[in-house]
């Protein structure tokens, strides 16, 4: 089995410079919690999910300091985002995409073309749906 086997062919997409809060909007309206973000050539440079938008690492400074934290647009998403995210391609065996998921505990990795454009998305649910598959037989 690939990871083109249940990869999720929609992929929305944020910017560096898009705002938090209309990035939550746009995960709202379309029930996704991840999301690639893309650089001026398209190419994912980051990852960013609800929880990162919601409240990010960056207002619990310290376990005994909480700074306030409103979600709008004056911050960008490059701010909260994690970097340089981890990336399977369509033709990824979905056995090594298990592995990352159980050994980095991600919830979604991008799925990249040779170009390093992101085609589709293969999140936790998908795996799940390959987990059913595989025990129906």
């Amino acid at each position: 089995m690939k990871v083109s086997d249940y990869m999720s062919a929609t992929v929305v997409t944020a910017n560096l410079h898009d705002g938090l809060r209309q990035t939550y909007i746009r995960m709202r309206e379309r029930d996704i919690r991840h999301m690639p973000v893309l650089d001026a050539q398209e190419r994912v440079v980051g990852i960013v999910s609800d929880r990162d938008l919601r409240r990010p690492s960056t207002v619990d400074v310290g376990p005994d300091t909480i700074d306030a934290f409103s979600l709008d647009d004056t911050v960008q998403v490059e701010a909260v985002m994690t970097g340089n995210p981890s990336v399977v391609t369509p033709d990824t065996p979905l056995r090594d995409a298990l592995d990352r998921f159980v050994t980095h505990r991600y919830g979604a990795l991008p799925v990249v073309g040779p170009d390093g454009r992101p085609v589709a998305m293969l999140s936790a649910y998908d795996l799940l749906r390959a987990f059913q598959d595989r025990n129906r037989a």
